[in-house]
């Protein structure tokens, strides 16, 4: 992941964001909004307007975070309007980082590292050098590096460029997908990096029993209805899936999140291969990348850099799906 300090590059990010042994993610910084007139936004800061070719994403393969701004991109058929750079596997030293050429390029600059494209937003920046990210190409800075909000711009902002209207936050569920995606993010999402990041047993033992009881929650959930609001796909749905579809193939095994797998949990296994099998949704995923990212990158955990040839995964295996309404 890599840090900035007042610009310059620091060492052991990870260190930053460790507390009496308890991982604690530090808040995204640039969280300005693009609108569709480019009016104020909810940072309240106006000036950024959905254009066609104006924005770029820079995403990683492997990360849950950026996998949902390109699970949006896809969903609304965003292709064309919003271009695209992806990072390489491995994140060392340097943190994330590019090659000079092929998929994993930096497409506007030809930087090396993203950590440049903080840089070139603030040269005096001080924070973690995370990606999502999505760039201005008007005004050369970032936007927003916060996924969950960029989604939501994705979700409406650009509705004008684009054939696909469908809504995944619409209004009159708004609260009801709020109040699940909070226990969902503390305690799934964010919950296997607290487990996989913790440094003391007591710290590690207090995620994994908040992550396994969420896990059932959801389980419960998922028996009564289809998704996770009503009967129709959300946002909550797709901020979910993208910490379903790497739990078996990473978190069990480099996480410690070994209690049960997804596939061990009927409802769960069933809802996370419908998603996967809604059309675009499998071309967004590399499970191979996913795992190599996470073994080689996180020396800490894994300082051999062994990379698990399993488990053996079908998310296009049939699903049950349609006999919850």
């Amino acid at each position: 992941m890599g840090m900035l300090i007042n610009g310059e590059l620091a060492d052991s990010w990870l260190d930053k964001e460790i507390s009496e042994g308890e991982f604690k993610r530090m808040e995204s910084t640039f969280r300005h909004w693009v609108t569709a007139d480019g009016s104020a936004g909810p940072s309240g800061d106006a000036g950024f307007k959905a254009e066609a070719g104006r924005y770029h994403l820079y995403v990683s393969d492997a990360c849950p975070w950026a996998h949902r701004t390109v699970i949006f991109r896809a969903l609304k058929k965003l292709e064309s309007v919003i271009s695209i750079s992806y990072v390489e596997a491995e994140m060392l030293a340097d943190g994330w980082t590019f090659t000079e050429e092929g998929k994993y390029q930096d497409d506007l600059f030809g930087f090396n590292y993203v950590y440049q494209l903080y840089q070139k937003a603030d040269s005096h920046f001080t924070g973690q050098i995370t990606v999502p990210i999505l760039w201005d190409k008007k005004q050369n800075t970032i936007v927003n590096n916060e996924s969950s909000e960029i989604i939501r711009m994705l979700n409406s902002a650009f509705n004008d460029l684009t054939d696909d209207k469908t809504d995944y936050y619409p209004e009159a569920l708004r609260a009801a997908i709020d109040k699940v995606n909070l226990p969902i993010y503390n305690n799934i999402n964010n919950g296997v990096y607290r487990c996989g990041f913790s440094t003391t047993q007591k710290a590690y033992e207090r995620a994994f029993e908040r992550l396994f009881s969420e896990l059932d929650n959801v389980e419960a959930i998922l028996s009564q209805q289809r998704y996770l609001v009503a009967d129709r796909l959300t946002e909550a749905d797709w901020r979910l899936f993208t910490t379903l579809v790497r739990f078996d193939a990473v978190y069990v095994g480099h996480f410690k999140c070994n209690l049960k797998r997804i596939a061990d949990y009927p409802n769960l296994s069933n809802y996370l291969r419908e998603l996967y099998q809604v059309p675009g949704i499998a071309q967004t995923l590399d499970i191979d990348y996913c795992k190599r990212h996470y073994y080689v990158s996180h020396t800490t955990i894994n300082p051999t850099q062994i990379i698990p040839k399993g488990p053996a995964l079908d998310f296009n295996a049939p699903h049950d799906r349609d006999r919850v309404y």
